[in-house]
C-alpha cells in the first residue's frame, strides 16, 4: 500500500518509519531542509536526531507530490495547523482512501476531534485515530508499545491495523472514536499537572493522586461526550495518561515541570521545537466541560496556570482547599 504521513515531527516521522516494513511510505514535511535530510541522510536531525531511518523511506515538502497516489492519508500535525493542512491536501486526495489521526487535541474555536475535522474537509472518506501511549523515541529505539487505531468500521479499522503493525508495535482495534479521541487530549493536560507536582518536589504520593483524580476527569468528560467508559480504562485512556505523566520523553510533563520550577509558560513555550497540545487543550477543555455541564477541577487550575492566571503553587494550594467527597464524585 502506498502511505503518506503529513507531519515530519517526532511522532509523524516514526509512523512514517513504521509504515515502510512493507508498505511505500512518503513523508511531508513543511521544511525542504527536514525533507532532505530525511532523503539523503536518511534522519530526521530537527525532531528525531540520533535515530536512523529506513533507507526506502522518501520525503518532500511538495504536498502534491506527497498526495496525489497515497493509498492511505495519515495526518500527524498539531491540532493548529490540522485543518489547514488537510485544506491544502483535499485537491489530490482520492475520495475512498482511509485518512488517519495522529494529533491529540481538539480544535480551538470550534472544539471539534480531529477526526471531526477530517469528515468535515475530506468528506466520503473513512476516518480514523491512532492513539495510546506511544513515546516516539522508544519506539524507534525497538522498545516494545501497544497502540488503538479507532474508527466506527471495524472492518477499516483491521485493514488499517494489518498495515501499520510492525515488529513489538502492537495495534488493537476500538470502535469507540470519541473515547480513544478524548483521552489522547485531556492526558495532555493532566501531565501538565503531573509535571508541576514534580517540579515542586511534592512527592510520588501527590503526582499518583494527581494521575488517578485525573483519569476520572478525563472519563467524567468522554462519558458526557458519548464514550464508554472502558475506553478510558484502556490503552487510549488510562496507558496513554500513565506514560504521559511519568515519563521524561513526554513534552506536556515537561512544561508542567518547568512551570513547577517557576518558568514562564511564554519562556517555556518559545524554547520547545515540538509542540505541546495540552497547554491549547487546557483552554478548550474547559469550554467543553462548560458544554457538557462537567465539573473538571484539575483542568480547571491547570488551564489558570498556562492562561497566567494563576502560578504553578496557587493551582495546588487550589486544589487542597476543594473538600473531599466521595471518590465518585468531581473534585
Amino acid at each position: 500500500m502506498r502511505v503518506t504521513v503529513l507531519g515530519a515531527g517526532s511522532w509523524g516521522t516514526t509512523v512514517a518509519a513504521l509504515a515502510c516494513g512493507r508498505n511505500t511510505a512518503t513523508l511531508w514535511a513543511r521544511s525542504a531542509d527536514v525533507a532532505d535530510a530525511v532523503n539523503k541522510k536518511h534522519e530526521n536531525p530537527t525532531y528525531l536526531s540520533g535515530f536512523p531511518l529506513p533507507g526506502r523511506l522518501a520525503a518532500t515538502s511538495d504536498i502534491e507530490e506527497a498526495v496525489t497516489n497515497a493509498e492511505l492519508l495519515i495526518v500527524g500535525v498539531p491540532s493548529h495547523g490540522f485543518r489547514e493542512t488537510l485544506q491544502l491536501a483535499a485537491p489530490y486526495v482520492h475520495p475512498w482512501i482511509p485518512v488517519v489521526s495522529l494529533t491529540k487535541g481538539f480544535e480551538q474555536g470550534s472544539l471539534l476531534r480531529m477526526t471531526q475535522v477530517i469528515n468535515e474537509v475530506l468528506p466520503g472518506r473513512p476516518a480514523a485515530a491512532l492513539t495510546g501511549p506511544n513515546l516516539a523515541k522508544e519506539i524507534m529505539a525497538g522498545h516494545a508499545a501497544a497502540s488503538v487505531i479507532a474508527t466506527k468500521d471495524l472492518a477499516v479499522a483491521g485493514a488499517l491495523q494489518s498495515v501499520l503493525t510492525r515488529g513489538l508495535f502492537r495495534i488493537y482495534t476500538n470502535h469507540d472514536v470519541i473515547g480513544c479521541e478524548v483521552g489522547g487530549a485531556l492526558k495532555n493536560v493532566i501531565a501538565i499537572a503531573t509535571g508541576i507536582a514534580e517540579g515542586l518536589s511534592v512527592g510520588d504520593n501527590t503526582r499518583a493522586g494527581v494521575i488517578s483524580r485525573g483519569l476520572a476527569e478525563l472519563t467524567r468528560l468522554g462519558v458526557a461526550m458519548g464514550a464508554e467508559p472502558a475506553t478510558l480504562a484502556g490503552l487510549a485512556g488510562m496507558g496513554d495518561l500513565i506514560a504521559t505523566c511519568i515519563s521524561p520523553l513526554s513534552r506536556n510533563r515537561t512544561v508542567g515541570e518547568r512551570l513547577g520550577k517557576g518558568e514562564r509558560i511564554e519562556d517555556i513555550i518559545a524554547s520547545m521545537r515540538m509542540v505541546a497540545e495540552g497547554v491549547k487543550t487546557a483552554s478548550t477543555v474547559m469550554e467543553l466541560a462548560e458544554r457538557y455541564q462537567v465539573d473538571l477541577p484539575i483542568c480547571a487550575e491547570i488551564r489558570n496556570v498556562v492562561t497566567g492566571h494563576a502560578g504553578a503553587i496557587d493551582a495546588y494550594r487550589g486544589l487542597l482547599r476543594a473538600r473531599p467527597g466521595h471518590e465518585a464524585d468531581p473534585g
